[in-house]
């Protein structure tokens, strides 16, 4: 596992915009097409049993938020630039602690995290996508299902957000840290960069923190 600090010092503002470019073999960006979510992926590969065993334990493991040491500075600087998306301050400061704490807890940027949430349903909790993917990070209905969690609800931002970050955190080792490729998988889209696009303009411009 790549720790979350070390993961993200990737990502020099410079690196960003080389990899925008197309220049794949700098560093670690995303591929993907225009069409919302990992769903095709959903829809075209069979479940991963590792994968399936992964989720299962994160929904069953305990979920309450663990501050960092820099999380009131993160949570302000976030806060800030998500407002426009939510304008509500309570529902934004909740979505922000849920999104640290589950992207932290799955070796994830947070940063990483609100940049696919962006494209995947630009914050909109009850998004549902033209094949069925729900939610902020666009989930399909069939994982609840894999993992024995039937009647769970995947517009629950907490259960949403856990089953993405660990998808995708599973796609990207899957990858042995080839982020081109996990998110393609995420997305199921490899062989595109059209997505991967939309994610690194996303961090680049908005959420990532120089």
């Amino acid at each position: 596992m790549i720790a979350v600090h070390r993961f993200f010092a990737f990502y020099s503002p410079t690196a960003l915009l080389r990899l925008r470019r197309g220049v794949a073999a700098l560093l670690l960006v995303c591929t993907g097409l225009v069409v919302s979510s990992h769903a095709l992926a959903a829809t075209q590969e069979h479940p991963d049993n590792e994968l399936r065993d992964l989720l299962s334990k994160a929904i069953n493991s305990a979920d309450s938020f663990e501050d960092r040491f820099d999380a009131e500075v993160w949570l302000l600087d976030m806060s800030n630039r998500l407002e426009k998306r939510v304008p509500d301050t309570r529902e934004r400061l909740n979505l922000l602690k849920h999104v640290h704490y589950e992207a932290s807890r799955a070796e994830l940027p947070p940063e990483l995290v609100l940049s696919v949430i962006h494209v995947e349903s630009n914050f909109d909790r009850f998004a549902i996508s033209r094949v069925g993917a729900r939610g902020m990070m666009q989930i399909m209905p069939f994982w609840l299902k894999e993992i024995g969690k039937p009647d769970d609800n995947l517009f629950h931002l907490r259960t949403n957000l856990r089953m993405g970050c660990t998808i995708l955190r599973h796609y990207i080792n899957k990858e042995r840290g080839n982020l081109v490729r996990g998110l393609a998988r995420y997305n199921g889209s490899l062989g595109s960069t059209r997505y991967s696009d939309k994610v690194l303009d996303a961090l680049a411009k908005r959420w990532y923190r120089r």
